[in-house]
């Protein structure tokens, strides 16, 4: 099966919605070959994760151990196969860092919309990728070719609320948002059976 590469999400303090999002893609892509890491805009570096988010993610069984809050660089989203932010102003602070990477930088529900009934399988860029390509890099490129396909969400639809300093409805409601969008971007990103 092929490898699916190097997942970054990315959200602002790195505490909250991406550590959420990278704890949840490593236990549902669990067993294959694949790095999820997350950073931030402006990351709490060396922080945990925050008690809200830990809640949720045991809530599920997800791994909380080892985690650092890293700041975002240009270095991790050249590296990237993929890059999955929370916000629209994330993603625009992603591609200003580092400007190639608009190719492969998508919200969440950006890219559930953009694969959500795509035939990955069966596109033409996989059959024009290298055998050693990352499923996620044809991922990418499969979503970013859909682009203007069918209308962009507004920021109000597509950012998943940002709970820091805020109580467990908060927290409650971020997990539900991001597990509304999990299952279509999860099942993109496993690659199809040889």
């Amino acid at each position: 099966m092929r490898r699916i590469g190097r997942v970054l999400v990315i959200c602002t303090g790195n505490v909250c919605r991406s550590p959420y999002l990278e704890r949840r893609l490593r236990q549902l892509l669990g067993g294959q070959d694949v790095h999820v890491e997350s950073a931030g805009t402006r990351a709490l570096v060396g922080a945990d994760i925050e008690p809200g988010s830990t809640v949720s993610l045991e809530a599920v069984g997800a791994d909380i151990t080892g985690f650092a809050s890293r700041q975002l660089a240009a270095t991790m989203l050249d590296g990237a196969d993929i890059v999955i932010t929370v916000t629209q102003k994330h993603r625009a602070d992603a591609v200003a860092l580092h400007p190639r990477a608009l190719r492969k930088t998508f919200t969440l529900g950006e890219l559930a919309d953009l694969v959500r009934d795509a035939d990955l399988a069966h596109a033409p860029e996989v059959s024009a990728a290298e055998p050693e390509t990352p499923w996620a890099a044809i991922v990418a490129e499969v979503a970013r070719g859909r682009r203007g396909l069918n209308p962009a969400r507004t920021a109000a639809e597509s950012d998943i609320s940002d709970p820091y300093g805020r109580g467990s409805a908060a927290y409650a409601l971020m997990s539900t948002e991001i597990e509304s969008q999990l299952p279509v971007v999860v099942a993109a990103l496993t690659p199809p059976a040889p």
